[in-house]
């Protein structure tokens, strides 16, 4: 049988192949896989019992009707039936959210970051070496203070007026008033909302809920725990990325391994079958859900496992080929994070424990390019997507799509989770309505700088330092040239302008090479999915020599 293939830099799935005559792929009698240690759906407290009611009443979620003319009904996605004691609702601010890896986040600086509509800021408070969030916004006359700085005390400062706040949120300066005056810096007033936060797994989380009765809440309720990213013997390669569509479309893109040979098509390994239905080599998958519940679910692909852990994990854990070695290890972390309503922010995480030499030679900033590229080869469908689901309403979602083959299991379980506990809605407080943006210029949707690039510590050296390298390359040029003009009066030979000549040439070409490498990778990469790529890698160069 074969495996899932994951590595850091490209994501393959290989399926194992169906036999001729075959509908759907067979699972094996013991499957090998790793899940978290129990359900999803107890894994936070939250028990469920069995029912034979449906996860769904009948009335909400069904799939449209097949033509009159087709003989037999399709098997529809598997889900196990489980229902939740009462009604029970999701509570959006009793979570913990990532809200950046620590790997990004430098310490001399404030962080301004968008999680479920609130404007946080994130900083590191040194008196008391800890990661802090706050509300993004100074009492005195409302000011990000994302825009201030650590003054030489530790201290958050607001750069409008001055005024200085501890880890706790307390107003501890206010320049403005008389030393001699009241302590006005002492009045509730002056202080800004503290969050609870705690690292957790390399990445910084908080608590959306400032009520100081939740001050200590990590004592009592931690964040998700994922084995692979605590066991010391993996490493792992760790990004993120804003994403123009909204959170549920994001996970929904993220629990369909189907789309895969096809939205992604030419971007990583192939599998090949014995027979191919077409060229990208899609197959029948198999997928069961299991244990729904309001914590979320598993997933049963036969060769492995894939977690959701509600709101925002998606795990994959694969079954290793028998006769290999059963020490190596890797899985798949998604974590999708509800930004505002059609923006999303994705975090991944690919843990293994097998080459890890290789993360500690190549930067993160490589792995980072082909994995831009996935995001960017569906975005416009998914942004697309978004607004069509919002034209029939969310709730109607599997009315609208078609939905008949066990390889939307997943996408059904989400939906269906989305639906019954969260009223098919993200839960924006008063801070957003359900509204989405307008799309932009593709250019601007599909922009790598702003969404990824300015956030990530490895991609903002490199593009920094890329530049510079493309900079120096044109002053050589230039340079070469003009000394070779200078010298044209005799005071060099015949073969030493030509070599000058060659040198500014090879020196100008490549910094237009090194200003294409830039642009596609740190700035815009256009995927056009009729097109072959070489046609677009020519064109793209074009334009660039062009501009």
């Amino acid at each position: 049988m074969e495996a899932l293939t994951i590595s850091s830099s490209v994501l393959s799935l290989n399926f194992p192949a169906a036999s001729p005559g075959d509908t759907h792929i067979s699972k094996p009698k013991s499957p090998n896989f790793r899940c978290f240690p129990e359900p999803i759906s107890s894994f936070r407290g939250r028990l469920t019992h069995r029912s034979k009611s449906k996860l769904f009443p009948s009335n909400a979620i069904s799939s449209p009707s097949p033509p009159s003319s087709v003989s037999a009904e399709p098997s529809p996605p598997e889900i196990e039936e489980e229902v939740a004691v009462g009604e029970e609702k999701f509570d959006w601010y009793a979570q913990w959210y990532p809200v950046m890896p620590l790997c990004d986040l430098d310490k001399r600086v404030p962080h301004a970051k968008k999680v479920l509509g609130i404007d946080v800021v994130v900083w590191w408070d040194r008196n008391e070496n800890a990661w802090k969030v706050f509300d993004d916004m100074c009492p005195h006359r409302l000011a990000p203070l994302s825009e201030g700085r650590i003054d030489p005390s530790g201290r958050l400062q607001c750069v409008y007026h001055g005024w200085c706040f501890d880890g706790s949120g307390s107003c501890k300066l206010i320049p403005q008033a008389p030393p001699d005056g009241p302590p006005v810096h002492t009045n509730k007033r002056a202080c800004v909302a503290a969050y609870p936060t705690i690292v957790h797994h390399g990445m910084v989380w908080f608590w959306p809920n400032s009520d100081p009765r939740y001050k200590d809440i990590f004592e009592k309720e931690k964040p998700p725990f994922i084995p692979e990213l605590d066991d010391p013997s993996f490493t792992t390669v760790m990004g993120s990325r804003d994403l123009p569509y909204g959170y549920d479309v994001l996970i929904e893109n993220l629990m369909d391994p189907a789309h895969l040979p096809y939205a992604h098509y030419k971007l990583g390994p192939t599998q090949p079958f014995k027979e191919m239905r077409d060229r990208e080599g899609g197959r029948p998958l198999d997928f069961v859900v299991k244990n729904p519940g309001i914590g979320g679910f598993d997933v049963d692909m036969g060769f492995g496992c894939i977690n959701f852990h509600a709101p925002c994990i998606i795990s994959y854990h694969t079954a290793l080929p028998s006769g290999t070695d059963e020490e190596r290890k890797t899985a798949l972390i998604f974590i999708c994070i509800p930004v505002s309503p059609g923006n999303s922010r994705y975090i991944w995480a690919f843990p293994r424990n097998f080459d890890t030499w290789v993360d500690k030679i190549l930067p993160r900033w490589m792995a980072h390019m082909a994995t831009n590229v996935l995001l960017d080869s569906d975005l416009y469908l998914l942004h697309v997507e978004e607004r069509k689901i919002k034209e029939k309403g969310p709730a109607n979602w599997q009315k609208a799509c078609f939905l008949p083959i066990k390889s939307d299991a997943l996408v059904v379980g989400f939906r269906q989770w989305f639906n019954k506990y969260a009223d098919s809605k993200v839960d924006w407080g008063s801070r957003c309505t359900d509204d989405l943006p307008p799309t932009p210029p593709r250019e601007q949707l599909m922009d790598r700088y702003w969404s990824h690039v300015v956030n990530c510590s490895s991609c903002n050296r490199a593009y920094k330092t890329l530049n510079a390298i493309e900079t120096v390359l044109k002053v050589v040029a230039v340079g070469s040239i003009a000394v070779a003009a200078a010298a044209a009066q005799g005071m060099l030979s015949g073969a030493a302008r030509t070599k000058l000549a060659v040198f500014a040439t090879a020196c100008y070409v490549a910094s237009k090479w090194l200003a294409y490498f830039v642009y596609n990778n740190f700035r815009y990469h256009d995927y056009n999915h009729s097109v072959p790529e070489k046609v677009m890698l020519l064109a793209r160069i074009w334009n660039v020599g062009a501009a």
